[in-house]
């Protein structure tokens, strides 16, 4: 051992012994101050007054004196509130003296191999400010450094000593509601339950995460398989974690080692890049909670991919993670279910905060690799200055090199480079560690990790019974199912007796008739982008009639009837003429006879307007565009149809949140003068140049449209 190596082990090991020293003289405190509050001792007064008050004097004195303890209640109630009494009046405490002079020596000591702690002017002045308690110059000596380097250098710069300064700053400051984490960082005895500035739990936070966990598999894009190793070892598995990168997603493999026998790898990558999201465990919350928690959302999910890849009961396997993912796939072996379940051999976390995780299983080989100046490993409070001997059985590097600027230290290019090519020895110590995990990849399999189990497109709406019905070009499937679309109904008033002269006729009970009110009848035009459809991506503009039920015509209390759900409704509509801009749906509008013809046609519901118009082979037919007007919210509703010559029944239902209606909108629907039946309906109802009463709009629509059912069954009597 060189003359700095054994100065910095005896800085460290002062250190030590002082954290002991200032625990042990915390837990004195800690007691006295627990009795000074017991019931009990104010009870004796009244047995021995003498006694009782020369106890509780003795007791008081111990943890308030200054030539002893100092200011140094602490526990309980009584503790909490003795702490903000000392802070307010700046009173000495002997235990955190005695802890911030140990958090000093550290410092010191990794000093020594950071060099430019000491060296550089900005970061001494803000050691020294925050050592000393003064807030004002910490914060003077800290605008200094964010504004010469930025927040990233200046966090790169205090990466080493980062726990060790938080620690300080808690311990030294008024706050009582921080000493305990502050505590907890100086002596190693756990990762930090609260924010050392502020004293808020971390474990409110992370409690915000709450996803069940699971594992969706994906394919890899064409490029990602290409560069996927096929052959498995410890640098191989590193290249693989950065082809699948901090997207959300893990890899399970099986390898077939050099004694033939297939084990089981998962690569954890980190976090997932950009603002939290509800669906992934591994954004910036999970990751969050990945550290301070001892299950999460993430690891979860990782135990969902392994389950779902189908890794055998008693099966060898090993866990390499980067980043948040190192935390979690540690909190996955803390797991007593899963290591009941798999023979978990070797975990490898890599720039992660695990120092407080511990295997369930003592037979499973932990390694950590962190760099110095690698802020992320630090976020358990342990870093580069701890003096803690917290896991003699792991593998732990910890290094520093000339890549000094964070978030670059931290990505796994960095640290794959390091391994390779800067620490040969940690890398061939890892490579033997995984000596029985190289050989061929066998197998593979990449995952899609949730919060959450999926829910399947259109649950629960869309979520029905189909079944093939014959078509005239072949079977269809019904319902017919459309998962996304835009649903625009426009709603005309129209003579009632041009109207009933487009309905067709037939015996009673089929006959149709319009709903008339005056001397008016109702229109319906139907604009649909079917954006997702089982049919395939299609538009459809139907113009229809408002008619009553065949059975029953000419019912009252149509708005009764209005307000019932559109499987239980009388009165429906009546298509007269459709376009439709696929074949598919050519050939399914079959099922439902009436005039439907291809056409080219848009459709466009944006910033308060609409725009819609189709044409036949570049001949315009309609167009309907202009402002909507004012909007109120409304449902997305449905209605019964009738078709055929026989009024066939069917329902057409839609769901779609953030549906509005736009009473009385500025906007005219034109029809061209070309020979086509959808514009020989138009102007034989007078729509060429009119307004719609009201037009409703789904931008996000879910639609549902049954198969139909006839009115008189056969051989039976009208239903």
């Amino acid at each position: 051992m060189s003359d700095a190596d054994d100065a910095d082990a005896r800085l460290r090991a002062a250190a030590r012994e002082l954290a002991e020293i200032a625990h042990a003289l915390r837990e004195a405190a800690g007691q006295a101050t627990a009795v000074l509050a017991d019931p009990a001792l104010a009870a004796s007064l009244r047995l021995s007054p003498g006694t009782g008050l020369r106890a509780q004097r003795a007791l008081l004195r111990a943890v308030t004196d200054r030539r002893g303890l100092g200011w140094a209640v602490t526990g309980g109630r009584a503790g909490t509130l003795g702490a903000k009494l000392g802070g307010l009046v700046n009173a000495g405490n002997l235990p955190i003296r005695v802890m911030t002079t140990s958090l000093r020596l550290r410092i010191a000591a990794v000093a020594r191999g950071h060099p430019e702690l000491g060296d550089d002017p900005k970061l001494r002045g803000l050691l020294d400010a925050v050592a000393a308690d003064s807030d004002l110059a910490a914060g003077r000596a800290l605008y200094a450094l964010v504004k010469d380097r930025g927040a990233a250098g200046a966090l790169s710069s205090v990466a080493p000593v980062f726990g060790e300064l938080l620690a300080l700053r808690a311990l030294l400051d008024r706050n009582p509601l921080n000493d305990a984490t502050a505590w907890l960082i100086a002596t190693g005895m756990g990762t930090a339950t609260a924010d050392p500035l502020t004293g808020m739990s971390n474990r409110v936070v992370a409690g915000l995460d709450r996803g069940r966990g699971a594992a969706v598999p994906v394919e890899p894009a064409p490029h990602e398989a290409a560069r996927l190793s096929p052959r498995g070892s410890f640098l191989d598995y590193l290249a693989d974690l950065l082809v699948i990168r901090p997207t959300g997603r893990a890899l399970v493999q099986t390898v077939r080692g050099p004694d033939g026998v297939a084990r089981y790898v998962v690569l954890a990558p980190g976090m997932r890049i950009g603002r939290p999201q509800t669906e992934h465990p591994a954004d910036l919350l999970g990751a969050f909670s990945s550290t301070v928690l001892d299950d999460g959302p993430y690891s979860r999910s990782l135990a969902a991919a392994i389950a779902e890849y189908g890794v055998p009961e008693g099966a060898e396997v090993a866990f390499v993670g980067h980043s948040a993912g190192g935390s979690a796939v540690m909190s996955l072996a803390q797991d007593p279910a899963f290591n009941a379940r798999h023979l978990l051999t070797d975990v490898i976390a890599i720039g992660s905060p695990v120092d407080f995780k511990q295997p369930a299983s003592p037979a499973t080989r932990v390694a950590s690799v962190t760099n110095q100046h690698d802020i992320i490993p630090t976020l358990d409070g342990q870093g580069a200055g701890n003096c803690f001997a917290l896991h003699p059985d792991w593998y732990i590097v910890d290094y520093t090199d000339g890549t000094h600027l964070f978030p670059a230290c931290h990505g796994l290019e960095q640290y794959a480079a390091n391994l390779r090519d800067d620490l040969p020895e940690a890398r061939a110590h890892l490579e033997a560690q995984l000596a029985a995990y190289t050989g061929p990849i066998v197998r593979r399999r990449l995952y899609r990790l949730l919060d959450h189990a999926p829910v399947p497109p259109g649950f629960p709406f869309l979520t029905v019974p189909t079944h093939p019905v014959a078509g005239p070009a072949g079977p269809v499937t019904v319902p017919l199912l459309t998962h996304e679309a835009t649903a625009v109904s426009a709603w005309f008033a129209v003579s009632a007796e041009a109207a009933a002269g487009l309905l067709p006729g037939g015996s009673p009970g089929t006959a149709l008739h319009p709903v008339v009110l005056g001397s008016r009848a109702w229109a319906v035009l139907h604009l649909t982008d079917h954006r997702s459809a089982a049919l395939g991506p299609y538009r459809e503009f139907t113009l229809s009639l408002a008619v009553h039920s065949p059975p029953r015509p000419h019912r009252r209390a149509l708005w009764r009837d209005a307000l019932r759900p559109p499987a239980l409704r009388h009165a429906g509509l009546h298509p007269l003429a459709s376009l439709v801009t696929s074949p598919a749906a050519l050939d399914a509008a079959a099922l439902w006879p009436h005039s439907v013809h291809l056409a080219e046609a848009d459709l466009s519901v944006a910033a308060g307007s609409l725009a819609a118009a189709a044409s036949d082979t570049g001949r315009p037919l309609v167009a309907f565009d202009g402002p909507l007007g004012p909007r109120l919210p409304a449902r997305a509703g449905g209605h019964p149809g009738y078709t055929g010559p026989n009024a066939d029944r069917s329902v057409r239902h839609v769901r779609g949140p953030g549906t509005v209606a736009h009473p009385l909108p500025r906007i005219r629907l034109h029809a061209s003068t070309a020979p086509h039946p959808f514009t020989a309906v138009l102007r034989a109802l007078s729509l060429d140049g009119a307004r719609p009463v009201l037009v409703r709009v789904s931008p996000a629509a879910q639609l549902r449209r049954d198969a139909p059912a006839p009115l008189r069954p056969p051989g039976g009597s009208p239903a």
